[in-house]
């Protein structure tokens, strides 16, 4: 599992930054998280290619998170690209979209299809035989949701010496790597976890966007591996995260230390702070285990 994160900073626009976007791969699926302006030159830029990304999941719809859709999915259509492509986001985001296509004439020449979100509670979005993905809803000021991803058990390691010992062609490798017993030509059954050693376990990663301090979050994410969580505010401004429904990087540190997460992945910090290190100084007074999101940095997650 790998995170790429292209952009992670606040709404304000700056020549030196980017609004937030990320990507995500599993198992060699390539899932792209929220899209904000610029999130092409981003994508360029950490080499991603376009032709990867057929599942966008968009947590909401205030700009500095979905603004830059509509260009990458004009920008697939002049690339000829034929592969569908799945939307998923708050219930409006197909009008907005279909709007801006019919408006400038545009037309896409692949499957276009989106999957709008109303419920409140949690629920699996996505499923298919490597990963999971449920939503964690979230308090902003508008209908929200960040996305919980996680790895399908992985297959099973071979133990060479034992397989060699018993002889065992290489067609039913893949049996035996999800967890099938092998029948040898003399009818004895070799279980599988004799020539098998346990996979690592599978990995969890949550992304909690905007979203203001929401303990309803924590059995959502309970135990994940990787938490992404906004800091917008330090708690010198803790008065503004109140305001705009926003969180300080103390309130994401115990969001972490409460549910019990691996690692902290603090992001979405306002543009207002000279130094991003601010944000882990304050978030590891509660949670030892914080890194900083920044544009361009990749995270392994294995």
């Amino acid at each position: 599992m790998k995170l790429t994160i292209l952009g992670c900073y606040a709404a304000t626009p700056r020549t030196i930054s980017n609004p937030t976007s990320q990507v995500l791969e599993i198992k060699n699926k390539v899932f792209l998280i929220d899209c904000a302006e610029g999130t092409q030159v981003q994508l360029r830029k950490s080499k991603v290619k376009f032709s990867k990304i057929s599942h966008i999941f968009i947590s909401h719809l205030h700009g500095d998170h979905f603004y830059g859709l509509i260009g990458l999915i004009s920008t697939f259509m002049l690339l000829n690209r034929e592969n569908d492509l799945h939307v998923y986001g708050p219930k409006g985001i197909k009008e907005i979209i279909l709007l801006q296509l019919r408006a400038s004439g545009s037309y896409t020449g692949y499957n276009l299809y989106f999957h709008e979100l109303e419920s409140t509670v949690s629920e699996t979005i996505y499923e298919d035989e490597k990963v999971i993905v449920k939503t964690i809803p979230l308090q902003h000021r508008i209908y929200t949701n960040g996305f919980l991803f996680q790895e399908k058990n992985r297959e099973r390691k071979l133990n060479v010496e034992k397989v060699e010992a018993y002889n065992i062609d290489k067609v039913y490798f893949n049996k035996i790597k999800y967890g099938g017993d092998i029948t040898l030509d003399n009818g004895t059954v070799v279980p599988n976890a004799e020539i098998t050693f346990d996979p690592q376990p599978a990995k969890t990663y949550a992304y909690c966007s905007d979203t203001m301090y929401n303990e309803s979050i924590i059995p959502i994410i309970a135990n994940a591996d990787y938490l992404y969580h906004e800091s917008t505010f330090l708690e010198s401004e803790a008065h503004l995260s109140e305001r705009t429904m926003h969180a300080t990087a103390k309130q994401a540190a115990t969001i972490a230390l409460k549910a019990n997460v691996k690692n902290l992945i603090l992001g979405h910090y306002s543009t207002r702070y000279g130094n991003i290190e601010l944000f882990k100084d304050e978030a590891q007074t509660i949670f030892t285990n914080v890194l900083l999101a920044d544009d361009g940095r990749e995270f392994n997650l294995d």
